[in-house]
């Protein structure tokens, strides 16, 4: 999440990263960084660290939290 935080500020996005729920982040973007949000968070979340496992990475988008899918 820092590291998704940092990136976002370092490429100058306007998108906000808004909260936090268990293993979800939830963002606020405008629709011409959704593309670019979503390749940064998953290079984020999947390269964080090595496991023996993969990490999965779901990104959904909408108009609101609720319709996301």
């Amino acid at each position: 999440m820092i590291a998704v935080h940092r990136r976002m500020q370092r490429e100058q996005l306007r998108a906000r990263m808004l909260l936090q729920i268990h293993d979800e982040l939830v963002f606020e973007v405008p629709s011409e960084e959704v593309e670019r949000l979503s390749v940064l968070v998953n290079d984020e979340m999947t390269g964080v660290g090595q496991l023996a496992v993969p990490l999965k990475v779901d990104i959904k988008t909408g108009p609101n939290w609720a319709e996301c899918g």
